[in-house]
C-alpha cells in the first residue's frame, strides 16, 4: 500500500487548519479549523499519526488515522509541546512564574501518559532552553539536565534517577541517535584559564578517569552547537564566541570540531575565513556539508577524515539541507540574503536547478524528498507572508499568500518515518507546473546623469568561484581571436626567416660558449644598445617566470585568485611580445 501524502499544517492570525500535500492542496478534513488567534503551538508525533495543539484554554490530542480526539487538557499558559519517539508521553512546558512573597512556583514541566492522559511526572524547568528531555529511540532512556548534572531515567520510570552524569559545570549534552549502546555528547564551558571541553560517555559508563570515549578540549568557545551523525559515530561540534577579538567579523568567531567515538578528534580546516553559518550531516553519516567564509560564502562537503570531497564555490549563502534520502543537497541564502537556492545531485555533483524563493524565513523538505516547502512568516516579517511548495527541479507547485491585514505565524509538513517513502531516480527536466514561475524583480542600481546615456560597465564587487568541476581550464586552452591568430602567423614567419638566416651561416664561425660565472640577464641586457629595449625584456622576462610560478602553484592543487589566472592568460601575449623584442634586435 502507498503511503498517504504528508499534511501540510499552517498556522496564523486566520487560524489553525490542515492542507493536503501535494498534488492536490485543498484543506484536509482530518482537523477542522479552529478559527482565531489564540493557538500558539502545535506539534506532530515522531510517526505523524498524533497531532497536539494549544488553543490558550486547553492542550488537546488527536489521532490523524481515526480523527478523533484522544485528549484534552487544562493547560491555558502551554506554549511548547513534544512527544517521545514511541508516542507514549507527551511533554508539555509552561513559562515558569514565582508568588509576589518569593514563594517557589508550581512545576511547569508536565509528563502526560498518552494512552491513560494521567499525569506522569511534574518537573520544576525555569528556562525554556532546553526544555524538554532527551529520549533514546525506544525509549529506553530519557535524560534532563538539571543543575549542572544529566538526570538518566529508564523505562519511563520518572519517580527514580537510574543514573547520574555529573561533571563541573555541565552546560548543555546530546543523547546520540540509533540503537544501543547509547552514546551522550556532553559540554563543560571553560572557567579561569582552563579550556572549554566536549565528551563523548557510553551509557551507563560514567565512573573512573579513563570512562570517557573520546575528549576535545578548546578556547575560544561560549557557546557550542553539538550534531551526532544518524549511525552514533562521530559529532560535529561548532564552537562560537560572542565577540571577535581580531575585529574581522560582527558575527563573533566559529571553529569546527570533528570527534569520534573510536577516540579521534580533529579540527576541520576550513579554506576560507569568516563565520560558519552552517553544517549539516548527510544521512548516510559517512559526510557532512559546511557553508561558512565572509561572504560569498564557500559550501564544501567533508569525509570523515576531514578531507574535502567536493567544493561548490562560493555565492549568496547561509543554509545547507540534505534532502531526507541523502542524495539531494540545497544551498540556500535566506534571512538578509535574497533567497537564492542552489539544488545539486550530491551522487554525481550536477546541479539541478536554482530557483530563488525571496523574503523565505522558513526552508523544509517534504518526508517523501521530491518536494520542499519554503515560508514567510512573521514576526521575523510582517509583509509579503504566505508559502510555496516547490519541486525540486525549480517548479513551483502551489503558492499561498495570506490578505494583506493577515499573518502567518508557522507552517510545517507532517512527518514520517524513515523508509516510508522510498528514494526515486532523480530527474533534471523541471516538473510542469500550472502556478507561473516568478521572475524575481532585480533593482536597477542608481546612475548619475552624467553616466546615463554611457554604456554600462558590468562591475561586481565580489567575483564568485564557480564549483571545482566548472572551473574553466588555463587561459592558453581559449580559441584565439581572427586579429590574434594574424599576429601569430606573422610572428611565426619572422622566427622562421630568422632562424633560415642563421643556417646560412658557416658551421665553424659558431659563437663562443658564454663563461659560466656570467649570471643569464646579463647576457640579454647585453644584446642590445638601447637601454628601454633592454628594460622592456628584463621585465617580460620576470612577468614570465611568476606566471610558471603560478602554474606550479596549480599544478598542485593550489586555488587561485582571480587575477591569477588573468595573469596566466596574458602568457601567450607577453611571449609574442618578448620575441618581437628579441626579434628587432
Amino acid at each position: 500500500m502507498a503511503p498517504s501524502t504528508p499534511l501540510l499544517t499552517v498556522r496564523g492570525s486566520e487560524g489553525l487548519y490542515m492542507v493536503n500535500g501535494p498534488p492536490h492542496f485543498t484543506e484536509s478534513t482530518v482537523f477542522p479549523r479552529e478559527s482565531g488567534k489564540n493557538c500558539k503551538v502545535y506539534t506532530f508525533s515522531k510517526d505523524g499519526t498524533l497531532f497536539a495543539w494549544g488553543n490558550g484554554e486547553k492542550v488537546n490530542i488527536i489521532s490523524v488515522i481515526n480523527k478523533g480526539l484522544l485528549h484534552s487538557f487544562d493547560l491555558p499558559k502551554a506554549v511548547c509541546l513534544e512527544f517521545s519517539p514511541k508516542n507514549t508521553v507527551l511533554a508539555t512546558w509552561q513559562p515558569y512564574t514565582t508568588s509576589k512573597d518569593g514563594t517557589a512556583g508550581i512545576p511547569n514541566l508536565q509528563l502526560y501518559d498518552v494512552k491513560t492522559g494521567t499525569c506522569l511526572k511534574s518537573f520544576i524547568q525555569k528556562k525554556m532552553q532546553n526544555w524538554c528531555p532527551s529520549w533514546s529511540e525506544d525509549e529506553t532512556l530519557c535524560a534532563r539536565n538539571v543543575n549542572n548534572e544529566v538526570h538518566f531515567f529508564e523505562n519511563n520510570n520518572f519517580n527514580t534517577i537510574a543514573n547520574k552524569l555529573h561533571l563541573q559545570k555541565i552546560n548543555d549534552f546530546v543523547l546520540s541517535p540509533g540503537p544501543q549502546p547509547y552514546k551522550v555528547a556532553v559540554y563543560v564551558p571553560g572557567s579561569k584559564g582552563a579550556p572549554s571541553f566536549v565528551r563523548l560517555y557510553q551509557y551507563p559508563n560514567f565512573a573512573g578517569p579513563h570512562a570517557a570515549l573520546a575528549n576535545k578540549s578548546f578556547f575560544k568557545a561560549d557557546k557550542v552547537t553539538m550534531l551526532w551523525n544518524k549511525k552514533a559515530t562521530a559529532v560535529l561540534v561548532i564552537a562560537s564566541t560572542d565577540v571577535d577579538k581580531t575585529g574581522a567579523s560582527y558575527y563573533g568567531e566559529q571553529t569546527l570540531h570533528y570527534i569520534a567515538t573510536n577516540g579521534e578528534s580533529a579540527v576541520v580546516q576550513l579554506p576560507k575565513n569568516g563565520p560558519i553559518y552552517d553544517v549539516v550531516w548527510n544521512s548516510s553519516s559517512t559526510e557532512f556539508c559546511a557553508v561558512y567564509g565572509f561572504m560569498p560564502a564557500k559550501a564544501t562537503i567533508f569525509n570523515l577524515r576531514c578531507d574535502p570531497v567536493f567544493d561548490f564555490g562560493t555565492g549568496p549563502r547561509n543554509a545547507a539541507y540534505y534532502s531526507p534520502h541523502g542524495h539531494i543537497l540545497v544551498l540556500a541564502g535566506f534571512g538578509n540574503l535574497r533567497g537564492q537556492m542552489e539544488v545539486w545531485d550530491v551522487k554525481n555533483y550536477k546541479l539541478i536547478s536554482k530557483p530563488v524563493a525571496s523574503d523565505s524565513t522558513y526552508f523544509a523538505w517534504c518526508p517523501d524528498g521530491e518536494h520542499i516547502l519554503t515560508a514567510t512568516c512573521a514576526p521575523r516579517l510582517r509583509v509579503n507572508n504566505g508559502y510555496k511548495i516547490w519541486h525540486y527541479t525549480g517548479s513551483i507547485l502551489h503558492k499561498y499568500d495570506v490578505p494583506s491585514n493577515a499573518e502567518l505565524w508557522q507552517v510545517s509538513w507532517q512527518p514520517f518515518l524513515d523508509g516510508v517513502f522510498p528514494a526515486k531516480t532523480i530527474t533534471y527536466q523541471a516538473v510542469p507546473s500550472e502556478v507561473p514561475s516568478e521572475e524575481p524583480k532585480v533593482a536597477t542600481a542608481y546612475r548619475p546623469p552624467a553616466l546615463r546615456n554611457k554604456p554600462i560597465t558590468n562591475s561586481k564587487l565580489h567575483e564568485e568561484e564557480p564549483p571545482q568541476n566548472m572551473k574553466s581550464q588555463s587561459g592558453n586552452d581559449k580559441p584565439l581571436s581572427k586579429t590574434a591568430l594574424k599576429n601569430q602567423r606573422k610572428h611565426e614567419a619572422k622566427k622562421a626567416a630568422k632562424q633560415e638566416a642563421r643556417s646560412d651561416k658557416s658551421p665553424d664561425l659558431a659563437p663562443t660558449p658564454a663563461p659560466q660565472s656570467t649570471p643569464r640577464n646579463t647576457i640579454s641586457q647585453s644584446i642590445s644598445g638601447d637601454p628601454e629595449i633592454d628594460k622592456k625584456i628584463k621585465n617580460l622576462k620576470k612577468k614570465l617566470k611568476a606566471i610558471e610560478q603560478l602554474k606550479e602553484q596549480a599544478a598542485t592543487g593550489k586555488q587561485l585568485e582571480k587575477n591569477q589566472l588573468e595573469k596566466i592568460q596574458k602568457e601567450t601575449a607577453l611571449l609574442q611580445e618578448l620575441e618581437d623584442l628579441e626579434l628587432g634586435i
